[in-house]
């Protein structure tokens, strides 16, 4: 995509500028800049919310999408325009043409919540579903918009689109007065901390302009590392907000400029801190939005900041209700505030009660047991606890009592699936393997796994648990003679799907070899 040159003066002064002049709050409204008051305690600084999740379209994208549009022609707009979007730019994008009385036009992937989807086609715009993901939509909406002779309105790299979300950044430093330690945001395509940063350092060259991206999905981190712009095979769908596979051309000129690093957080520390803002405002963030609170925790503690002004844009809250399930699973440990044991007890009178005194007043959060052996009893136990620093001690603590003591609480495959299946033992499968797949979760994708397999092979184990819009994840067992290991590797190379082979996994063989 071209981009015009400024006028006068070098591009970071024409943002400037452009932000000054942004034409954003026809549509958007000033969010209040709050104080997470249980998170600051909690972290040893002051965390401000820039609460983005509380405009019109519950996301800060309705500043840039109008700030383009309103400045178009009436000829242009009369045309129409067309964007791609995995929801919250398509809704920023339907308020503009909304207001503007123009046709609108959002080619949405598959895998989009359906609350996002709701919401656009609830403000008039026409929705097309295409693809997997973000970059598919993007393809097939540039040709659709070539078509139809509209106007394509990119969700991030435009000058435009950044100036407009860059008001978050003006805002910012107009509602805080004090210093700014660092400002964290969320990074997809980059529009939003290229637009805060603009404005930021401009006048503040000081504070520090951080990025925070999923471990998955971190195509500014790998963009800057490499110094050049990075396509990435394929991204994380969790965090739909930010699923974006290549960041822009404009957005990542002006990060390797002004941007001082990017932080990048896994899902179960995104679930932590959707619990966070939940606890201190009662608000529930989707994924994304909650993208740089967790940033700002990681931050803070690796580096061991304290009493520091820290503020993290909340950046949106459309969340699907289904997802909540799986967030309020993973968020204890994310925060790392519950440990999950594989622990091996004598199978004897009185064993049992003797392990639970030993956990003393902690509170267990899960319990599952099944006879299996007459000598030794295998327990899968969670308990809270105050940290992991807690955990280890209480493992130590039963090792010391001479119970065989696994740590499970950072092991993938017993967190999704094995709390879900102890007791189960089929002691006469022989030759049995255990592998556990991935794949984006969207209509006919586990029955396009299924009918990929073998029919020759006898299906000893199988669990999927459906997440709501993150991955969908199988674990399978699969007996599979000697013989067929080969026709089973040419099965696992002809694969799209992310696996792990987890047959020597110490989960798998405690409670289910």
């Amino acid at each position: 995509m071209l981009l015009p040159s400024p006028s006068n003066g070098s591009m970071k002064n024409n943002y400037l500028e452009r932000i000054l002049t942004a034409r954003v709050y026809d549509v958007a409204v000033e969010t209040p800049l709050e104080l997470a008051s249980n998170l600051s305690a909690r972290i040893h600084n002051q965390l401000l919310l820039k609460r983005e999740d509380m405009q019109e379209v519950f996301s800060f994208k309705v500043r840039g999408a109008y700030n383009k549009m309103v400045k178009l022609s009436p000829a242009v707009l009369k045309r129409g325009v067309v964007t791609a979007s995995a929801g919250n730019h398509a809704q920023g994008v339907a308020l503009a043409a909304q207001r503007l009385s123009c046709r609108a036009t959002i080619v949405m992937p598959v895998t989009t919540p359906q609350i996002k989807s709701q919401a656009v086609q609830a403000r008039g715009a026409t929705v097309i579903s295409h693809g997997d993901s973000y970059d598919d939509a993007y393809a097939y909406a540039w040709k659709y918009a070539a078509e139809q002779h509209a106007t394509f309105v990119h969700p991030y790299d435009d000058p435009d689109i950044i100036a407009g979300q860059g008001t978050i950044g003006m805002e910012i430093l107009r509602q805080h007065t004090g210093a700014i330690y660092a400002i964290f945001a969320p990074v997809g395509g980059g529009g939003l901390i290229s637009g805060v940063a603009a404005y930021v350092k401009r006048l503040y060259p000081d504070i520090k302009i951080i990025g925070v991206e999923p471990v998955d999905a971190d195509s500014m981190y790998q963009s800057l590392k490499k110094k050049r712009r990075v396509r990435l095979p394929q991204v994380g769908s969790f965090a739909d907000g930010v699923a974006v596979k290549q960041v822009g051309g404009e957005t990542f000129r002006l990060c390797r400029e002004l941007v001082d690093e990017i932080v990048l957080v896994d899902t179960d520390a995104i679930c932590a801190a959707i619990k966070d803002v939940f606890e201190d405002t009662r608000a529930i963030l989707e994924p994304s939005g909650a993208l740089s609170v967790a940033g700002a925790k990681a931050y803070a503690r690796r580096e061991g900041i304290r009493d520091k002004n820290l503020v993290a844009i909340a950046s949106g809250a459309n969340m699907n209700f289904d997802r909540l399930r799986h967030v309020s699973e993973r968020a204890e440990l994310g925060e790392q505030r519950e440990a999950v044991m594989a622990v091996t007890i004598p199978e004897e009178p009185g064993s049992f009660k003797k392990f639970c005194a030993m956990l003393g007043a902690k509170s267990i959060t899960e319990f599952n047991y099944r006879y299996a052996d007459p000598k030794e009893a295998n327990v899968f136990v969670a308990v809270s606890v105050r940290n992991r620093d807690e955990a280890a001690k209480l493992i130590k603590n039963l090792e010391r009592s001479g119970l065989r003591t696994e740590d499970l609480s950072d092991n993938e495959m017993a967190k999704l699936h094995v709390r879900h299946l102890v007791g189960g033992r089929a002691r006469e499968i022989k030759n049995e393997l255990l592998y556990r797949f991935e794949f984006p979760d969207r209509p006919g994708a586990l029955m396009k796994f299924l009918n990929s397999m073998s029919h020759h092979w006898n299906i000893t184990l199988f669990h999927y648990r459906n997440h709501g819009a993150d991955y969908g994840r199988v674990l399978v067992g699969l007996e599979v003679p000697p013989e067929g290991k080969a026709e089973f590797k040419a099965f696992l190379g002809k694969l799209d799907n992310r696996y792990w082979d987890e047959s020597e996994n110490p989960a798998y063989k405690l409670f289910l070899g």
